[in-house]
């Protein structure tokens, strides 16, 4: 197995250039350049400014040159200097040491989807095995009705209205940011309470959606296997029901759901732009944004870096899984 891993290490490194090299090359199809927004709004600027500024970032070279000169950096793990008016380095604003360890970006984003996984599969599973193994009752009936709502219901939408009703209409939970402006001066259990009251409409809006199809996917893949011969076989040895289900079928359901599970690693990032943006929320996805809208191509291409790493992890994650999962997987490695 450990000799699988390595192999499987040493793959991830070509796989993880060519991630690269697709993303600073569509980057830059993009209409405009990072010094347009220092420049077009400030009528002073002349020619020979803005050909001063092209050549400090070297976005006087060919395209190529300049994926050059980023892989040489990135090779000694430095992202570079953002483009923006602050012009601190990438890591820094992506992982401020200056900052307490939950104020930083990507300790925010990995923090709020790592908990709302752990909500998805803690009750996307016991649904989906309830749901297969009371097939066309009135319960299952019930949750597919529920989950097809959750596939239908736009994130950006649906948060949008649990803002009005439990931040505006009734004022419960706050709607923006992850910190009232009194945190500091609150007691220990005051400020715990303050950032998890913050907490619970992101997570439940991003949950809701996954929970949907992870419970969905599931119920499939029990319904598959509880078809299957062996299945019957235990039952027929008198084997009770719940020792059927969860010792002999669920173990075999879930391998389908690993990789789902590993499939859905990259969306730590991906999947939290909208969700950090309607809620104001200071992480990795209302960074990546910001960086998109203003051309910060050092930014965006560190954050897309991020990203498909944790693509390769999570399909590392997935193949660890099911040799974990599967006994046979285990001996063919």
């Amino acid at each position: 197995m450990i000799v699988y891993l390595l192999k499987r290490l040493l793959e991830m490194i070509p796989t993880l250039l060519g991630i690269t090299l697709i993303s600073f090359f569509i980057i830059h199809l993009a209409p405009g350049k990072p010094t347009d927004i220092l420049t077009e709004l400030n009528p002073k600027i002349t020619p020979e400014a803005r050909e001063r500024l092209e050549k400090l970032y070297n976005l006087d070279k060919p395209v190529i040159v300049q994926y050059g000169l980023w892989l040489k950096r990135i090779v000694k793990l430095d992202f570079g200097e953002s483009f923006s008016t602050d012009r601190r380095a990438v890591m820094q604003k992506i992982w401020d040491k200056k900052q307490s360890l939950l104020d930083r970006r990507l300790f925010i984003t990995l923090m709020i989807n790592l908990i709302t996984f752990a909500i998805i599969l803690i009750i996307a599973i016991p649904i989906g095995v309830s749901s297969a193994t009371h097939q066309n009752s009135l319960y299952d009936k019930l949750m597919t009705t529920t989950v097809f709502i959750g596939f239908a219901m736009p994130s950006f939408w649906f948060a949008l209205l649990l803002m009005m009703f439990f931040g505006v209409y009734l004022g419960w939970l706050p709607i923006s940011g992850l910190k009232s402006l009194n945190y500091d001066v609150l007691p220990l259990l005051g400020k715990i309470w303050d950032r998890a009251s913050h907490l619970i409409l992101p997570v439940f809006i991003s949950a809701f959606g996954g929970l949907a199809a992870d419970s969905r996917f599931m119920r499939s893949s029990m319904l598959e296997v509880i078809r299957q011969d062996y299945v019957t076989v235990a039952r027929a040895k008198g084997l009770p029901e719940k020792k059927v289900i969860y010792k002999h079928a669920l173990r075999n359901a879930l391998l389908p759901l690993i990789t789902l599970i590993g499939l859905s690693v990259p969306g730590l990032i991906g999947g939290s732009v909208i969700l950090e943006s309607v809620f104001g929320i200071p992480g990795m996805g209302q960074l990546f944004f910001m960086s998109v809208m203003t051309r910060d191509y050092p930014m965006v291409m560190c954050i897309l870096t991020i990203g498909g790493m944790l693509t390769l992890l999570g399909n590392l994650l997935a193949d660890i899984g099911y040799m974990l999962a599967d006994p046979r997987i285990r001996a063919k490695q």
